[in-house]
């Protein structure tokens, strides 16, 4: 393949405006491109959200590169320097939205295939790719839909390499082996309104449940292991009262968020709260939202294959972290032993004037191509 293959083909993925969920024939693009060299196509619609599956071989081990096809929307365009979904070349970088988070990875997943087959069009075990219209959005009708499909029919997964942006300052200085869950409580705590001279005739919201609160934000809720720092616990929106200075607030609401990890678990953490609650007296009542549980994968085959392909094309010793937000990682690791991330530089994500790196996309691509070869050629 020719050095602009990755290139031209991240360039066509920007110029579709695919903000979630659409995914205005990204996907369709790519099955029809994967199909020419041998991959069966799976398009798999659920409301609204486009999901593909494309798979090449039916023996294991099955390497399968996950992504999205989705991005948030641009913002005020005014604030870009150019088009968000118009692809330019500027100072050594692409822009765009998407430009790294996450088309450079998939346009890389894609040539990293081709190239792999043109060379061992007889490799053993398989190669896949899993995308998804739905990881900026609610993340419920994409990639956890098409793992319960393959889950159904028995399609077991070896090896995942989802391609977010995970590098901080050079292309290959950090991947993840793991994610923190988060865990989100809406706490509506009951009092009695009333007037503030007659307080005896009241029970302020806020008062009665003050001393929990304390009690919450001071509270080690564990240390943490040899992969994840100590679970965190933060309060993001607290609100009372009707905006007079005259009046004992009947009710109070909170939202809160737990950043947890694997040393604990989203009952473990309801119980404690609900402990120190029930302790204080606190009339209360939570509505709970498990945003994702957390996942890890230890060292192993697949972080060794994917540094040493690190190594091999950038000379960088990568960095396994499980810092950063959610992604659906989580929802492959429920159906495949080895999970990492890995993909280019994040500073930009999600801002304007998102961009990549010029020289990064073919040391990208290279390095999922040599990932594959140390997973399957080895085998």
């Amino acid at each position: 393949m020719g050095d602009t293959a990755v290139l031209d083909l991240v360039k066509d993925l920007i110029a579709r405006p695919s903000v979630t969920p659409e995914d205005v024939d990204c996907q369709r693009m790519l099955a029809q491109r994967l199909a020419k060299i041998g991959f069966r196509c799976e398009s798999i619609v659920c409301n609204g959200v486009t999901n593909l599956w494309a798979r090449r071989g039916s023996a294991a081990p099955l390497v399968v590169f996950a992504g999205h096809t989705d991005v948030v929307p641009p913002g005020p365009r005014d604030k870009w320097e150019s088009d968000p979904f118009v692809p330019v070349e500027r100072d050594g970088f692409l822009y765009g939205r998407g430009a790294a988070d996450m088309k450079s990875s998939i346009a890389a997943f894609v040539v990293a295939a081709e190239e792999f087959v043109a060379a061992h069009p007889s490799h053993v075990g398989s190669i896949a790719l899993l995308l998804t219209s739905d990881e900026e959005g609610p993340s419920v009708d994409g990639t956890v839909r098409v793992c319960e499909r393959l889950q159904q029919r028995g399609e077991a997964l070896d090896y995942c390499i989802v391609g977010e942006p995970t590098s901080t300052d050079r292309l290959g200085d950090v991947c993840k082996n793991g994610r923190r869950g988060s865990l989100s409580g809406h706490l509506t705590v009951k009092g009695i309104q009333g007037h503030v001279a007659y307080p005896h005739l009241a029970r302020n919201a806020v008062h009665a449940v003050a001393p929990a609160l304390a009690e919450l934000v001071s509270i080690e809720w564990d240390q943490g292991n040899a992969y994840f720092p100590p679970t965190t616990f933060q309060i993001s929106n607290m609100s009372a009262g009707t905006g007079a200075t005259n009046i004992v607030p009947g009710e109070a609401v909170l939202l809160f968020n737990f950043r947890f990890s694997t040393a604990s678990t989203p009952e473990s953490l309801k119980t404690r709260v609900a402990a120190v609650l029930d302790k204080h007296g606190v009339e209360y009542r939570i509505d709970w939202n498990l945003g994702g549980e957390p996942f890890l994968t230890p060292k192993g085959t697949l972080s060794t294959a994917l540094t040493e392909a690190i190594r091999a094309e950038t000379g960088l010793e990568t960095e396994l972290s499980t810092t950063g937000g959610t992604s659906d990682g989580r929802f492959l690791a429920k159906i495949c032993p080895q999970v990492i991330e890995f993909g280019p530089c994040n500073a930009t994500i999600h801002k304007v004037n998102e961009r990549i790196e010029l020289d990064s996309l073919v040391p990208l691509k290279n390095i999922y191509r040599r990932t594959v070869e140390n997973l399957l050629l080895r085998a």
